[in-house]
């Protein structure tokens, strides 16, 4: 029996996508980062991560073209964890990315959560992961919750909140928007939006009705990016409702009446439009 037959086989684990069903930016703090209102969902498609138990860190990432060193957020996660359990044995990840990129998901928080709870699992120690969750990014905390909430502060005030199951579709056109220059152009129209009607939200969510939220980013990222206008339209003329901008974009969503109609949806959006990223899925 070879040394590679007594290898520990890697556990899978799941890291959802979320969308935003409605984020509004309250303002410009004081210390530079935005006052935030949004109620965040995860969904039932995202990335997948293999974990095993190894004598030094390693990173593999397979569907994308992204660092394997410190620069990935992953590979920061696992460090960062490592270090603060008190260094008990490293880890070998194999990071399977299936969502687009900069493309207002959360893929990124969510592997770095996942991560996260992985090693959490794999080397118990009494450590803090909220806290090293929040240093590695806003969204981060969000995922480790395992349930919707309301999301407050920079995001880290996190309030959990029961959502009605959710059918809808997502659309990406293909378009890369980095989150900085989604507030930077929100700065600078000052376009600041009050906080959102959260009951409102879930009122219309639990009877079908077109959703009464917003997403303050939206107009200065789709002013700039037409692939986005053109996304959102095409939703609403898919037959879905209700079409916004996911967090900073430059992903599009739309609700559907159930699975069916959001499985033929996006049947009909990917055979329109072959290039760009479609999936029909629904809230957790």
């Amino acid at each position: 029996m070879s040394p590679a037959d007594l290898a520990p086989l890697p556990a899978t684990y799941f890291a959802p996508a979320k969308v935003n069903l409605g984020l509004s930016v309250r303002g410009l703090r004081a210390d530079g980062y935005h006052e935030l209102h949004s109620l965040m969902v995860a969904l039932n498609v995202g990335d997948d991560l293999d974990i095993a138990p190894a004598d030094s860190l390693t990173l593999n990432v397979q569907g994308a073209d992204l660092p394997t060193d410190g620069r990935n957020l992953v590979y920061r996660a696992a460090r960062a964890y490592l270090d603060a359990a008190g260094h008990p044995g490293g880890a070998a990840i194999t990071l399977h990315k299936r969502l687009p990129l900069a493309s207002g998901l959360g893929g990124g928080s969510s592997d770095a959560a996942t991560t996260l709870m992985a090693l959490a699992r794999l080397y118990p120690a009494r450590v803090d992961l909220p806290t090293l969750a929040l240093k590695l990014g806003a969204d981060v905390p969000f995922f480790l919750l395992g349930s919707a909430a309301v999301a407050s502060g920079v995001g880290e005030i996190l309030e959990p909140l029961p959502v009605p199951p959710v059918p809808l579709v997502l659309v990406n056109p293909g378009v890369e928007v980095a989150a900085r220059d989604a507030y930077a152009w929100l700065d600078a129209e000052e376009a600041f939006t009050p906080a959102l009607d959260t009951e409102a939200i879930l009122d219309a969510l639990s009877a079908g009705r077109p959703a009464p939220y917003l997403n303050a980013l939206q107009g200065p990222v789709a002013a700039r990016h037409a692939p986005i206008r053109e996304a959102l339209s095409a939703l609403e003329t898919a037959g879905l409702h209700s079409a916004l901008m996911s967090g900073s974009g430059s992903t599009c969503f739309a609700l559907a009446r159930d699975d069916a109609h959001a499985h033929d949806a996006a049947h009909a959006l990917a055979r329109q439009y072959p290039h760009w990223w479609v999936q029909a899925t629904r809230t957790l």
